[in-house]
């Protein structure tokens, strides 16, 4: 089968260590299902995977791609939730897990014609959402998800600001944000994503850094450093940052004066459980909320697809047809 495998890291060129080749189709181990796949979705993890941050080298070589949707073994159709793990490590969240592994970080992962996984990991795709728009789900929407009803718990009428929009969880946040009815603002450098956001629904974008025209409840944090502290001056006394990424950077100013005399809240959140997945789930088919996808590449065109995420060319999720449906 057709697979786009991870053979080594670099921080600068990162897709010298992507290769397209034909590798033997994965056998399942008991408890554990074969999924054909139809269609996946880029993350930055696997750009992080390829330059060599948070996945160490003994693990290489390794299928990328953390997002699948497609058929099982019975010919259903079905979402892959992409948290290997054990509930009752975590104390009833996978995510918890001490040894919980994101799909493509210890096992084979969604970039390739077929994938195994623990059989709970598969849940039925509704008829109303198609395999395109599916795979966009299991990792970007669910991790927003979890950030702003798990983690913030935000309740219509809030006023939430989002960093970094055009994002695949970023875009998802807005989206879902304003579902919930908040209030929402985002920020961009790019023009054109905050031009976008606005087409969305949010009150406002502004570029990043840039004074909002009022102090938000809480903020979404995916980019880390160069918004950090920006962040913290946009919340409220009692506000919330709740952070799942730091795309440009992990180590910023801290600003515990601000932190400890505003009574700020730092919420970490780390991908969904399979209950999250299927409340999205709920929460699509109540509102009739649907991915933003940029475009469609086949597997065959997936350098072209990393190339356009290193570019920040991307507005929401790009996504990766296996087979045509």
């Amino acid at each position: 089968m057709l697979a786009a495998t991870a053979v080594s890291q670099s921080a600068t060129d990162p897709l010298s260590g992507l290769v397209l080749d034909d590798v033997p189709k994965p056998e399942p181990r008991p408890g554990w299902s074969i999924v054909r796949v139809v269609s996946s979705s880029l993350n930055m993890h696997d750009l992080w995977t390829l330059r060599g941050v948070g996945h160490p080298p003994e693990r290489l070589p390794i299928i990328l791609g953390c997002d699948a949707a497609g058929y099982d073994e019975d010919g259903n159709e079905v979402i892959v939730h992409p948290v290997i793990a054990d509930p009752d490590a975590g104390r009833g969240d996978e995510t918890l897990d001490p040894n919980r592994a994101l799909l493509s970080e210890q096992h084979d992962g969604a970039f390739a014609e077929y994938l195994t996984v623990p059989t709970r990991n598969l849940i039925p795709k509704p008829s109303w959402l198609s395999f395109d728009e599916a795979a966009c789900l299991p990792v970007a929407w669910t991790t927003a998800y979890r950030m702003l009803f798990t983690q913030a718990r935000i309740k219509a009428g809030d006023r939430v600001l989002v960093q970094g929009a055009g994002g695949g969880v970023a875009s998802a946040a807005i989206k879902l944000a304003l579902a919930a009815g908040a209030i929402v603002y985002a920020t961009s450098r790019s023009e054109d994503k905050r031009a976008q956001a606005l087409s969305w629904g949010a009150r406002a974008a502004v570029p990043t850094g840039e004074r909002l025209p009022e102090r938000v409840d809480v903020v979404i944090e995916t980019v880390g450093e160069a918004t950090w502290s920006h962040s913290l001056k946009s919340l409220r006394p009692g506000g919330t940052v709740v952070i799942a990424g730091a795309t440009s950077g992990t180590n910023p100013p801290a600003d515990l004066g601000r932190v400890f005399y505003l009574q700020q809240r730092i919420l970490g959140s780390t991908g969904c459980t399979r209950g999250e997945l299927v409340a999205l789930l709920n929460l699509l088919d109540a509102t009739g909320l649907r991915p933003v996808i940029d475009r469609t590449l086949p597997l065959d065109e997936i350098h072209k697809g990393f190339q356009l995420m290193i570019d920040g060319r991307l507005t929401g999720k790009l996504v990766i047809k296996e087979i045509t449906s």
